[in-house]
């Protein structure tokens, strides 16, 4: 079962996506595809010169779901076309205008954004898999991601196997809010971002930066602006008076190009040392 359609990777680049810091359940394969778990599905993704190729799912599953998980049917073009009004935005687009802010369910993303706090990549693939396993059902060949409704139920030595330290509580934490409501997905897409990042910042250990990341990834606010370190050095760099007008209704996914750039170009790390 597969799927393929046309698309170049200026377009929409399935590396640049998949490894911009936005998921972690992938795997780079030994022949170039990626190993993509998202959706209860496993897919495996080919780029080609002119097409992508998705082992795992049929057209309607790709026409129903993935094309707007994938952020395929957005309008980017217009989206780039507007932030290509600055000229710095316009450079940082032309190194990594394959990257797409994918639409992730918010509570896999919420989840595993707590677990990425103060973490390394490996290190949180490592516990996100170990969730999985321990808590998740099994689908085929994968295991689902566990719901907060199940995570509810335990508390936070209940995952001490997954070796995931002080993110416990902070995990067990927001199970138990979203599974109340008292952090509700529905209400997040519709608060002033204000309001949604302090709805976020209810939970245990949640602070600015892992809320912005659920907005951004996880809640479909691409007016959501992440702040790391990389991040504050490069706008500290690059746009000492803020992002420029054209950017804040799609301040998301410019940080998503400005991140790409400064940390994998040459150009882009000479001006954030």
């Amino acid at each position: 079962m597969s799927y393929s359609f046309k698309i170049t990777p200026e377009d929409f680049s399935v590396a640049q996506t998949l490894e911009c810091g936005q998921c972690f359940r992938f795997t780079k394969l030994d022949d170039g595809k990626y190993e993509y778990i998202a959706r209860d599905k496993r897919l495996v993704l080919e780029q080609g010169n002119d097409f992508v190729a998705i082992e795992g799912i049929d057209e309607n599953e790709f026409c129903s779901v993935f094309s707007t998980h994938f952020s395929l049917v957005d309008g980017y073009d217009q989206i780039k076309q507007e932030l290509s009004k600055d000229p710095i935005l316009a450079t940082a687009i032309k190194y990594g205008s394959g990257i797409r802010v994918m639409k992730q369910p918010f509570w896999e993303t919420l989840c595993s954004f707590i677990i990425s706090q103060n973490n390394n990549i490996p290190r949180i693939k490592g516990i996100i898999g170990r969730l999985c396993e321990s808590f998740g059902e099994q689908n085929g060949e994968l295991c689902t991601f566990p719901s907060a409704e199940k995570l509810a139920d335990f508390e936070p030595e209940d995952l001490a196997a997954l070796r995931c330290g002080f993110r416990a509580r902070y995990i067990i934490d927001a199970a138990k809010k979203v599974a109340r409501g008292e952090v509700s997905e529905q209400e997040i897409s519709t608060m002033n971002l204000v309001q949604a990042r302090k709805s976020l910042m209810t939970i245990v250990g949640v602070g600015p930066k892992v809320a912005d990341c659920v907005l951004l990834f996880g809640a479909d606010r691409p007016d959501a602006f992440p702040i790391d370190i990389w991040m504050k050095k490069a706008m500290s760099a690059l746009f000492p008076q803020g992002l420029p007008e054209c950017a804040l209704p799609y301040a998301g996914i410019a940080q998503q190009y400005i991140f790409h750039f400064v940390r994998n170009t040459e150009v882009g790390r000479s001006l954030v040392k």
